[in-house]
């Protein structure tokens, strides 16, 4: 077995065994997802799928998020810690989304860490 061999009969064994990796934050899509992705930093999955219902309920998209104040999102994050920086970084990551990418979660993750 050639050395490409071995490496795509791993990839296989281990797609057959693990077919779907499950998520363990609540999310409805890309935005929902990466907001309670950056909510867990320092923080349970459990506190934060506590968190993110009441503050979906207010802002579920970059564009509601980006006019809701940075104190509001704070308030509602509290729980989750580090919540001075964190609601910043919601508040600042909404407003990237909108001007570089129209709104949108991009695909790849080179363009997220930019």
């Amino acid at each position: 077995m050639t050395k490409q061999e071995k490496i795509q009969f791993v990839i296989d064994e281990l797609g057959r065994l693990y077919p779907e990796t499950p998520i363990p934050l609540d999310h409805k899509d890309p935005y929902t997802l990466l907001i309670a992705v950056l909510l867990s930093a320092q923080c349970t999955d459990l506190r934060v799928n506590q968190v993110t219902p009441e503050l979906f309920r207010l802002a579920d998209t970059p564009f509601k998020m980006a006019k809701v104040t940075v104190e509001e999102i704070r308030a509602i994050i509290r729980p989750c810690g580090l919540s001075p920086r964190k609601s910043k970084a919601i508040h600042e990551l909404s407003n990237i989304l909108i001007e570089k990418y129209k709104g949108e979660v991009p695909a790849e993750f080179e363009l997220l860490e930019s």
